[in-house]
C-alpha cells in the first residue's frame, strides 16, 4: 500500500516479512495537488510500471529528456491516485499506546475492552473513551483495519490465505475471506493475483529498497 509523506514528516518504514520497495523523493515544487498530509493511495498498473522504469533510470544518462517525460507522468498519476482507507492511526502517549503496541505485535489477540482494562487499570468505559478520542475510532474498528494491514503484508510475502487467517485472529479461512471481500472489494485470491509478478525474486524474509527521486 503505497502512501505519500509530506516534507518534515517523521516516520519509519518497515515490513513483517521482507519485501522489495521503492521510495519517490519529490521536490517540493512539483507536489502541489498531490497531498497536504500523508495519505495511502492505490497504485494504477501504469503508475507502478513508470516507477519501476524511473528506478531503471537512475543508472543511465543517456536520454534526459525520456526521463523527465517519465517523471511527468509518475507526477501526473500521483495526482489521479485514489486514497484509501487503509491508514493506521496511532495514539501519541498513555496506556492506548500499550494497547496498540500489543496488538499490532499479535493482531489475534482477542482480548476486548474490558480485559484490556483490567490490565491497564482502566474500566472497559474509561478505556473504551479513551481509545475513541486519541485514535478517532473504536477498538474493534481499529483491529479490524489492523487486521487488513497484517492480511496483505503477509499474502503479498507470500503467506496462504488459510495460514494469513488464523495468524492474524480468524477463526476460519472463510471468515477472513469475508472480512477481506467486504473491506477492499475482492477476494485475498482476486487481490494476489492483481500484485505484480515481474519485481524480480525477493527472499520473503529480507527487505530490498530502492529511491528514486523527482525534482
Amino acid at each position: 500500500m503505497p502512501r505519500v509523506v509530506p516534507t518534515g514528516t517523521r516516520h519509519r518504514v518497515g515490513s513483517l516479512l521482507g519485501a522489495e520497495f521503492r521510495s519517490l523523493w519529490l521536490d517540493d515544487g512539483i507536489c502541489a495537488g498531490i497531498a497536504t498530509n500523508w495519505v495511502v493511495f492505490s497504485v494504477s498498473p501504469l503508475l507502478r510500471a513508470l516507477i519501476i522504469e524511473a528506478a531503471k533510470l537512475q543508472h543511465e544518462q543517456d536520454d534526459d529528456s525520456y526521463a523527465d517525460r517519465v517523471v511527468h507522468l509518475i507526477v501526473d498519476q500521483l495526482r489521479r491516485a485514489q486514497p484509501l482507507p487503509a491508514a493506521l492511526p496511532w495514539p501519541r502517549r498513555g496506556p492506548v499506546v500499550a494497547l496498540c503496541e500489543a496488538l499490532y505485535a499479535d493482531p489475534a489477540d482477542q482480548r476486548g475492552p474490558a480485559q484490556w482494562g483490567a490490565g491497564l487499570g482502566l474500566s472497559a468505559r474509561t478505556l473504551a473513551r479513551r481509545f475513541n478520542e486519541e485514535i478517532g475510532m473504536t477498538l474493534s474498528q481499529w483491529r479490524q483495519r489492523l487486521r487488513l494491514i497484517k492480511a496483505i503484508e503477509m499474502l503479498g510475502g507470500g503467506c496462504s490465505v488459510t495460514q494469513t487467517a488464523f495468524d492474524i485472529g480468524y477463526g476460519s479461512s472463510s471468515a477472513f475471506i469475508y472480512a477481506f471481500r467486504r473491506e477492499t472489494g475482492m477476494s485475498p485470491q482476486a487481490y494476489c493475483r492483481r500484485q505484480p509478478s515481474n519485481l524480480g525474486e525477493v527472499n520473503p524474509r529480507q527487505s530490498s529498497r530502492r529511491h528514486v527521486r523527482l525534482s
